[in-house]
């Protein structure tokens, strides 16, 4: 029962929709009908033209992720199963928003504040492999989607060196690497739709 309270409570502090509600009240533009649609802070940013509307909403969503597992550990005890139920519904709330018809943001940055106080290893290795993908390809979302996909990979085939990086680790380290897998998971579902354009693109470019 405990659990099934956490999530709860983490997938509605995470499903407030924060590109919703500032984009209509200070620039009166329904986010989910403009650019891209994604609620989120490059989308804000690209449709208001506004770098601090970009960047206070990249704040806030990582503050919820933060917040999300802070408290969840405070309110329910500080161990790994509980840090990472709470952060994979608050992402989950994040990307599916019951406010806004179950549409949302990506994650990243949801997952980004979770992950500081919780697994920070896994936020520096997917920098890190968004770096290199991004350098390689000039590309945004081919650094998200390369970056989801190897962190979660190598969650589970090195969940025994990352999880002893955790706060606090987990039991056991499968756990830790089905936790950071699924949280990727989540991720990627909300990046199939932009993976589908670039390959697109990568075939337009090869026709022309």
């Amino acid at each position: 029962m405990e659990y099934l309270i956490i999530a709860l409570f983490s997938y509605l502090i995470g499903s407030f929709p924060t590109a919703f509600v500032l984009l209509k009240k200070v620039k009166q533009i329904d986010i989910t009908q403009n650019g891209s649609g994604n609620v989120g802070a490059l989308n804000s940013y690209e449709v208001s033209n506004s770098k601090l509307i970009g960047v206070t909403v990249l704040l806030i969503d990582a503050l919820k992720g933060f917040g999300i597992v802070y408290l969840s550990k405070i309110l329910f005890g500080n161990d790994f199963l509980t840090g990472s139920i709470s952060l994979l519904f608050g992402v989950t709330g994040h990307c599916f928003s019951p406010w806004i018809k179950f549409k949302g943001g990506r994650g990243l940055a949801t997952a980004a504040g979770g992950s500081l106080i919780l697994a920070p290893a896994i936020l520096i290795l997917w920098l890190l492999f968004w770096l290199i993908a991004y350098l390689f390809r000039k590309n945004i979302h081919f650094g998200n989607i390369t970056a989801t996909i190897l962190t979660g990979l190598l969650s589970l085939s090195s969940s025994d060196v990352l999880n002893k990086y955790s706060i606090p680790p987990a039991d056991e380290n499968f756990l830790f690497g089905v936790s950071v897998m699924l949280l990727m998971i989540v991720i990627f579902i909300k990046h199939i739709k932009p993976l589908k354009e670039y390959i697109d693109q990568q075939k337009n470019k090869i026709r022309s």
